[in-house]
Parts: structure tokens; sequence; C-alpha cells
């Protein structure tokens, strides 16, 4: 039997009845009152009867030396770095406003803004819930989903610290599932939209009859009030007091790790008390230190859940790559290698470090394949792109970072150009590797890092994964 939130009934509320369209769309959100998708009138009414607590997008913040400069907090997305807010003449309030540039991509936030807080009231959810999996875990799986559940039950923070490919969606079911049972709310942030779309249909499969959203930028309208979450970390911004619990899955990636603002807004859309479980495989010092000091949970599994080794990368040199692809030729290397894997019928990733020169390289490519393609962060079909390559539609992709982790291809091999440049830290290089030899099926596979000087980077990446390697099989 299924159990729903029931959303056509109306609940009559301090002698006044609250539609529930109202309801489902603002509980534990903070939004701005002019872009409701509610009448005017309408949320007039319902702020004179106390069912919303408004506030200022932009508050001042006090200071102890009035005579210093004004300082400035941003109320969506807690932003206080005073380089990023714009004094402007305001049309709407005919007045000298502020605004926060941190935020402004998903819409502009000034001092004559006012947000809207759900003050109505809450909404209960059902506690009949269907997990529907029957994977086994191994003993160090077992192990560590016990420990987080525990940690959960206690209400007390968790690290997931565990490898690339260890089964870290698996181990959190147990998690998520006695959370909902007791009828609370749960969301899983991640700073990947690739992730969120990872994780959304895995999480719908195993949680059948479960009302579960996806948040994340130009996410289509949904239905119903979700008890269970998966969003961008982005979009954490926008709650507040919302959930019983938050799970940050890839906790170290850019932007997050980064962003003070993202990391507050984790903090400012639970509720008071209520845990943060952390799950990453490249844990930065920072995160280690804090589980240390302040007394989390931990849990560590260094290998993969089929038992095999993790993949280590082979280092290639690649003279003056970026210089031969400027001239309209793939260095020989790289080139032998596509066809390789072409010819093997193997799909793979080839990494670029920036978007310019994968562009650049992606008509050359399509030379060896016509149906080679290539996908970055604000490529509107970057989606379908990756689908095309996990239903054998394509021989390969060509990529920025923003696939070096949460996505899964079978059998899939992996090449990066360019190791040496900046972007590809010791972490990104290890989730790159990670995307190789996930699948029982297909426990093994190529991850060659070519590269114009091996940096130290890449020499940290490849001793950390055969250090986890050590560890697992010991």
């Amino acid at each position: 039997m299924k159990h729903k939130v029931q959303l056509t009934k109306a609940r009559q509320y301090k002698g006044i009845i609250v539609e529930p369209e109202i309801r489902e769309f603002f509980i534990g959100k903070v939004w701005s009152r002019e872009n409701t998708p509610f009448s005017k009138e309408k949320i007039d009414r319902y702020i004179e009867n106390n069912y919303f607590k408004v506030k200022p997008a932009i508050s001042e913040k006090h200071s102890f030396f009035p005579f210093f400069n004004k300082k400035y907090i941003c109320n969506r997305c807690s932003n206080d770095n005073q380089q990023e807010f714009v004094e402007f003449e305001c049309a709407r309030c005919r007045k000298i406003c502020v605004y926060c540039r941190h935020c402004i991509n998903m819409g502009r936030m000034s001092s004559c803004t006012d947000l809207l807080v759900w003050n109505g009231p809450s909404e209960k959810f059902p506690k009949h819930h269907i997990l529907d999996w029957n994977g086994m875990f191994t003993e160090l799986q077992q192990k560590a989903s016990k420990e987080l559940l525990d940690s959960i039950i206690q209400r007390r923070n968790h690290l997931l610290h565990a490898v690339c490919g260890a089964g870290k969606t698996e181990i959190l079911f147990p998690a998520v599932f006695h959370c909902l049972q007791e009828g609370l709310r749960i969301c899983i942030a991640t700073p990947r939209t690739d992730v969120v779309l990872e994780l959304f249909p895995r999480f719908q499969k195993v949680f059948p009859n479960t009302v579960i959203h996806a948040y994340y930028g130009n996410a289509p309208k949904q239905k119903g009030t979700a008890q269970l979450v998966i969003a961008t970390t982005h979009q954490l911004y926008r709650f507040e007091e919302a959930f019983d619990m938050v799970i940050v899955d890839e906790a170290d990636a850019f932007p997050y790790t980064y962003d003070i603002s993202l990391q507050k807004a984790v903090w400012k859309s639970k509720k008071k008390g209520a845990p943060v479980a952390l799950v990453t495989a490249t844990p930065s010092v920072r995160i280690l230190s804090k589980v240390k000091k302040d007394g989390w949970g931990y849990s560590f599994i260094p290998k993969r859940y089929h038992g095999h080794s993790l993949p280590v990368p082979r280092f290639e040199s690649l003279w003056f790559y970026e210089r031969q692809i400027n001239k309209g030729r793939i260095p020989k290397k790289l080139a032998l290698w596509t066809k390789s894997r072409i010819e093997q019928g193997e799909p793979f990733f080839i990494f670029f470090p920036t978007i310019h020169l994968m562009q650049k390289a992606a008509p050359l490519f399509q030379q060896i394949h016509p149906d080679i393609l290539s996908v970055h962060a604000k490529d509107p079909e970057r989606k379908e792109k990756v689908m095309k390559l996990r239903n054998e539609e394509i021989p390969g992709l060509l990529t920025t970072t923003i696939l070096e982790r949460g996505v899964t291809i079978s059998n899939v091999q992996v090449a990066v150009v360019g190791a040496e440049s900046k972007i590809f830290t010791s972490s990104a290089l290890i989730q790159i590797s990670g995307r190789v030899g996930r699948n029982v099926n297909f426990p093994g596979g190529e991850i060659v890092f070519f590269h114009h000087g091996i940096s130290v980077e890449m020499d940290a990446a490849r001793n950390e994964i055969l250090r986890l390697n050590k560890e697992g099989f010991q």
C-alpha cells in the first residue's frame, strides 16, 4: 500500500483555511515575496494572518563602531563579504539600495526585497515507506552503514570516508530509511548537478513510495511536499530549518569546499540539533581536523565493494600537446590511445584542463570518429550526452572536470590531457581515476595521465591510490 502526503485537503490553522498548494510550496523555504507563483493579494492575506515571517533580503550587520562603513549580510545566502555588495539607484523603491552579487544568478536580492519564511502549520510526513534494495553489504560496508546510522540516532555529525567505488550511495540507504520511518525530512546535497542527476533515479527506484524531489538549476516543477530532497548545495540558499538530517555528498568538491556561504547554507537548511553527514572519497585536511576536534562519528572504507584494487594511473609524456592541438593535430600518443579504445569497443572519457582547449580538440577527434562528443558545465545537453555514452550510442566523451565525480559508466577508460595543469589537484585526479573499474564485471581498466612534466599533485594522487590499495588489502 502506498502512503502519500495528503495534498488535496486544506487544513485549518488559527481559524483560517490553509491552502495545501501554499503550504507545500513554502514550507521550509526562504522565498522572495515578489517572485512567488501566487497572487499578491493572496500572499498579503497570508502575511496579515501571520502565516509568514517577513524579513529583508539584505540586513545591516550590527557594529560596535557605527562611524565605520556599513556592513551588510544577505539573508538568503548568508554572504557577508562586503566586496560582494553593490549600491545602486533602485527604480522600485526610488532609494539607494544594496544587492548581493554572490547569489545574483538565483535572482537579485536587494535591501528593499522581502523574504518570506513559512510560519504556518508544519507538514506531517508518512512513516510507512519501502526500501526496495536486495543488495548485500561487504563487511566494511555493513560496519560503516551501522556507524552512520548510530550517529544519526544519536543526532551526532558524521564523516563517511570511502574510496571511489566503495558503494557510498548504498551505504546511505539504511540511515535514510530509518529517518523516513520516523516521519523525518531528509536532504542529500551535493555541489554538482551531475551528481544530483545520477542520484535522483537511484533513490526513486529504491524508495518507490516516497515523495522525492530533485532541485538544481532549471529543474522542472515537481508536485507535492518532498520528504526526501536531492539538491545542489546552491539550492540550499532557498531553505531554512527545513530538514531533520542533511547529507552532503562529495563534500570536498568545488565550489562547496571553497565557498563559505555554501557551507553556511547547509547548516541554515537543517533544523536545530539535526545531524549533518559528510560523504567523500577525498576529505580535505580541514574536514578531517574538524571531525577530530568536534568529536564527529567517523567511518573509513579503503576498499571497493567488489574487492579489487583501485586502478593506478599511468604517466605518459605528451610534450607540447597544447601547441599541437592549436595547430590542428592530435598528439600521436593520444590519437593512438583513442583509436585503441574505439577498436576494442571500450567507452572512454578524455579530460581537458580548459573548455577552450577541449573545443579546439573536439573537431580533431571527430575526424577519428564522428560520434565523439564534448561536454562542459554550461552545456545544456550534458545529461543527454552522458546518457548516450552509457547507452553505447557514442564511443567517448571529451570533458572538463565537471565529470570528475558522481558519474558511473560500465567499463569506461580514462585519459587526462595536461594532467600537470593547476586545475587537476591531487583530489581531482583521484576522483577522475575513480571513474575506472567501478563495475564488478569490469574491475580493471586504463587511467593514463598525459602530461607536459610530472607535477607534485600527480605524484600525490598516485601515491595516495597506492596507499589505499595497500591499506585495503592488509
